[in-house]
């Protein structure tokens, strides 16, 4: 178990916060409402922000001035759902993608959006190529392979399995597992990370049918602290600014949420940015909780966060606020104090 620490020189102030819409607002026919809902995962695509949903069918591509945003649209579901919350009565037949990577290519960006796993409807994985240009491509991949061999991983999956993160570093996609689950007879839930090797994720992807899913490998376990009693687990993941070297430096963030299971909300007391630096003799975790000016903390649910692009104490995180009809939020943040800097690319 690797153990996180707050550190009080480590701050983070908010500089802006901006509502995410639609430019376009809503569109009826493809059931969109106006608003990004339930931002959970953040990546950068050219110049705009990604913003993935757990409860609508669409990628926003937000402009990260206004909160403007166009969208990428994800196949329906029954009867052509594309918002799924409890009022419908739906809620169970969301899609649940809660981890976004950004990954660079010479043809252009792919996307790629990882459900939580959390159950067997949740499995399922999202690739957009050329997000927002002429030529998008997407595919929709049910990866039941995958996610078995993931639960199966039990130092992993712990209870409740419930992926929330991901980042790519060379040939390795490092999940990150949130620890909110329910306690079973044998397991507890646990934020946890594991490893896949990427170019066999890939041609898995391709034919999931034909092809053995890879094999999580590596698998670390971490406590990362409290906020006003409640215990803080992995929400997101990047790297930071985009730092590829083989011992990465990782921005996280972690919800103090008090679920009572990884399928349901809580009473969120608080939220944490931190990092995680391999770079050392061993893992270093420290992280600071978002307060007010006036040192109080927010009872702020993020669920997402990208390296800002003007310099290294820059960051953008996305709050879910948990309600349907409200708009998800993006905050500029400043990091302040000795958050550390990346290693130079090789």
């Amino acid at each position: 178990m690797i153990h996180a620490q707050i550190d009080p020189a480590l701050e983070v102030r908010i500089v802006r916060e901006v509502p995410l819409r639609y430019a376009d607002g809503a569109d009826v026919a493809l059931d969109r409402p106006a608003h990004v809902r339930a931002g959970s995962g953040l990546a950068w695509v050219g110049d705009r922000l990604a913003v993935v949903q757990d409860d609508a069918n669409f990628i926003a591509l937000v402009d990260p001035t206004s909160g403007l945003a166009s969208a990428v649209v994800l196949p329906a579901g029954a009867d052509g759902a594309r918002q799924f919350d409890t009022g419908r009565g739906n809620k169970k037949q969301k899609f649940d993608l809660e981890a976004l990577v950004s990954i660079g290519h010479p043809d252009g960006a792919m996307l790629l959006a990882i459900g939580s796993g959390s159950s067997k409807k949740r499995e399922r994985i999202v690739t957009v190529r050329r997000a927002g240009e002429s030529g998008e491509t997407l595919a929709l991949i049910a990866a039941p392979g995958m996610y078995e061999r993931l639960r199966e991983a039990s130092d992993f999956s712990g209870s409740d399995m419930n992926i929330e993160g991901a980042v790519l570093i060379g040939e390795v996609l490092r999940l990150f597992g949130r620890g909110n689950g329910e306690a079973t007879k044998h397991h507890v839930p646990l934020d946890a990370t594991c490893d896949l090797h990427w170019p066999s994720v890939l041609e898995y992807l391709a034919a999931p049918h034909d092809v053995a899913p890879p094999s999580p490998t590596r698998l670390r376990q971490y406590a990362l602290g409290e906020a006003d009693g409640v215990r803080l687990s992995f929400t997101d993941a990047t790297l930071a600014w985009g730092d590829h070297s083989a011992r990465p430096l990782v921005l996280y963030t972690a919800a103090a949420e008090g679920s009572p299971d990884s399928r349901r909300d809580g009473a969120v007391a608080g939220s944490a940015i931190g990092y995680l630096d391999h770079r050392g003799e061993g893992t270093v975790l420290r992280y600071a909780l978002l307060r007010d000016a006036q040192g109080v903390l927010l009872p702020l649910k993020v669920e997402g966060i990208a390296c800002g692009r003007a310099d290294q104490c820059q960051a953008y995180v996305v709050l879910d606020v948990d309600d349907p009809n409200a708009p998800s939020m993006l905050y500029e943040l400043a990091l302040e104090g000795p958050w550390p800097v990346p290693d130079a690319p090789a």
